[in-house]
């Protein structure tokens, strides 16, 4: 007998994301019942995350179905490219016309915002960068998951996990969600307190910023220019 599919996730994925962006929601979406995932790219050639992790594309964007849930990942450099990058947007902007869901986790919303689909909507981003995503139009939450109407977003790289088991929630019911949960065992107690800049301190605060400085500077040039190009400020 065959399984009807009830939801079509998508996943984009790009050479210099964040792995964790998407293996942990992937991990989630891998136990929902009727559901397919796939991993979207350009082409089917294998895509390296930033971390070195190598993953293979499972569809194309030519070949892409309308999909239920759209979700885009943050990165490292590669975040930069796909922030300027049309042929990207453009696909983006084209699924977010049907999605049921228009989703990211971490600096995804950037991403998402420079397609367009953030602006109007409150949004979820890494600390690092919420100045950044106010930038283009959206209003930033602080907390790990923010669900604005149809958009649904992730905070820093770990929360992709809660956002992924909210969303499980949303497509599948509460039940099912806890279900996933206690099969993954998600019940975080980190060994230090230090999980955000609120709980880290400014010291902690000012090296982090200082090790991702390059990246911060990159990107908030590249967030200019996209504003420029969104018409959200001279």
């Amino acid at each position: 007998m065959t399984t009807q599919i009830k939801h079509q996730i998508g996943l984009l994925i790009y050479p210099g994301m964040t792995q964790l962006d998407i293996t942990g929601p992937h991990q989630v979406f891998s136990l929902m019942p009727d559901t397919r995932v796939l991993l979207l790219w350009k082409t089917l050639e294998p895509v390296t995350s930033s971390e070195g992790m190598t993953i293979l594309p499972t569809a194309t964007f030519k070949d892409c179905p309308p999909l239920d849930v759209l979700c885009v990942p943050g990165g490292s450099i590669g975040q930069v490219e796909m922030m300027q990058d049309m042929e990207v947007l453009e696909f983006l902007k084209q699924q977010g016309k049907t999605a049921k869901y228009i989703t990211s986790v971490c600096t995804g919303s950037l991403i998402l915002a420079a397609a367009g689909l953030l602006q109007g909507y409150r949004a979820a981003c890494h600390w690092a960068f919420r100045n950044q995503l106010e930038m283009l139009g959206v209003e930033v939450g602080c907390e790990r998951v923010v669900v604005d109407r149809d958009r649904i977003t992730g905070g820093g790289v770990t929360a992709g996990i809660d956002f992924g088991l909210v969303l499980a929630g949303k497509l599948c019911g509460e039940e099912t969600a806890k279900m996933i949960q206690l099969l993954l065992e998600y019940n975080p107690a980190p060994p230090f307190n230090a999980g955000s800049p609120e709980t880290a301190g400014e010291i902690l605060v000012d090296r982090v910023q200082k090790f991702g400085e390059k990246l911060i500077l990159t990107l908030l040039e590249t967030t200019k220019q996209t504003a420029l190009r969104l018409g959200l400020c001279r």
